[in-house]
């Protein structure tokens, strides 16, 4: 079942792209000016063959139900039009079924100022970090490598040696970072510490912050309108719903007896009494979602209807800085709460602008909490009334620039810029300033 559902994905990747190309060619001289990009064909072992192997990581996980609707996975339920069980994984899928409407798709890579690699680079990392070959990731991406040097069209990477080429990988970039002399090697592949691909830009669910060639690109929510009737209807949701708890932490962690802002938030939490919100204007001051074991990670509804009554969503650090919760928390129109820098302020920059961030969010320094014991409960509740509705807003505004929208969506939404626009026009404004910088040396 799983075979004859990806051949006829790539039926209609293969109709789809086609029809977008010959459609778009002949508009060259007006819409598209500096805005081409050619999709770079690859051998299925690059895209297809990893679909197909979708349940043989027992040590990960069975993607297999993931795959469906392009990648958005299973629906909510079954008159959903715009929930979906999305494992943020299946990026790599997602991002690939939107290119194929980019309007502005050249089959000539010569006349490209981008190109685009439909590498599925987080799911074949799957082999090295949880497969057979899990003592060889020093060689993950070399394959890929050799093929887009010496391949079918070597003049396409030969032309910029690779300043012009981007991909996706739907992991965090510490998964990619492991040094090729690494001796014990831990967690991770090299990928990103080839040489050889050193030029190519990787838009990564979570970037460090001093490689050039990454850029952080939204988590996948389960959010996917289809048109601007039900993006609205649900803007409208979240400006009505009726905010009774102060802040909620939605995750895992913070169990051990080991000082960390996780253990801090649920102490505090905790700790607070039943009658702590008396002259608040809320019913609680805090609320845990636990997450534990994944339980939430592929059903919003665990966590989206508190988010949607709580006024702040804490954003703790975990195994890696970023959170996919800070995006489900700005669909739910809450207003997130972080306690360092890169957990988004330092990633980000593309979909939620540095300088933007004292309007929509707050910021308390994790050593203040942990090792000075601020209360984050007292300095939310000093923020004025009238300050956190004009930040929520603010909030809803940004929603548009963090959500997927559902491909092959309605003309109106379109007019919104979502996650994936944003992520090409700076993918489009890197790659152009690189090309200027190499042409100037």
């Amino acid at each position: 079942m799983i075979t004859n559902f990806i051949t006829l994905f790539f039926i209609c990747v293969f109709f789809l792209f086609t029809l977008s190309v010959i459609c778009q060619d002949s508009d060259i001289e007006t819409d598209c000016t500096n805005r081409w990009i050619h999709i770079r064909r690859l051998p299925p072992q690059f895209n297809l063959d990893l679909l197909s192997n979708c349940s043989e990581y027992p040590l990960f996980d069975n993607f297999c139900p993931h795959l469906a609707n392009h990648g958005f996975g299973k629906k909510t339920h079954n008159k959903s039009h715009s929930w979906y069980r999305t494992d943020p994984f299946m990026l790599e899928l997602i991002f690939h079924r939107r290119m194929l409407e980019y309007p502005c798709l050249t089959s000539d890579p010569s006349h490209a100022n981008a190109i685009y690699v439909p590498y599925y680079g987080g799911l074949d990392s799957l082999k090295f970090l949880y497969g057979p070959e899990v003592n060889s990731s020093y060689q993950h991406g070399l394959d890929l490598y050799e093929y887009l040097v010496h391949g079918d069209l070597p003049d396409v990477w030969s032309r910029h040696y690779g300043h012009d080429h981007f991909l996706v990988m739907a992991r965090p970039a510490w998964d990619f970072n492991q040094p090729l002399d690494s001796d014990p090697m831990y967690f991770g592949t090299s990928f990103l510490e080839l040489p050889e691909l050193f030029n190519v830009t990787a838009l990564t669910l979570e970037s460090r912050a001093f490689p050039w060639q990454e850029q952080a690109i939204p988590y996948p929510t389960s959010f996917h309108p289809p048109n601007l009737a039900f993006f609205e209807s649900w803007v409208n949701r979240v400006r009505r719903s009726r905010r009774k708890t102060l802040m909620l932490f939605a995750g895992s962690g913070g169990s051990s007896s080991k000082p960390n802002i996780r253990r801090s938030i649920r102490l505090e939490c905790e700790n607070v009494t039943s009658t702590s919100a008396n002259g608040t204007g809320y019913e609680k001051l805090c609320e845990l979602v636990d997450c534990s074991s994944g339980i939430c990670q592929h059903d919003p509804i665990k966590f989206m209807k508190p988010m949607l009554q709580a006024s702040f969503c804490l954003q703790p650090p975990g195994d890696t800085p970023a959170r996919r919760s800070t995006f489900d928390g700005i669909i739910a129109g809450c207003i997130p709460v972080f306690f360092e820098d890169l957990s988004a302020k330092k990633q980000y920059g593309w979909h939620l602008p540095e300088e933007k961030y004292e309007e929509f969010s707050v910021s308390i320094r994790k050593e203040d909490v942990v090792s000075k014991g601020l209360n984050i409960i007292d300095v939310l509740k000093s923020i004025p009334r009238g300050q956190v509705r004009r930040m929520r807003e603010k909030v809803v505004e940004m929603m548009p620039r963090v959500m997927y929208r559902k491909h092959g969506s309605s003309l109106g939404l379109r007019t919104k810029k979502d996650a994936f626009d944003i992520s090409i026009e700076g993918t489009l404004d890197r790659i152009r300033s690189r090309l200027q910088e190499v042409a100037a040396q």
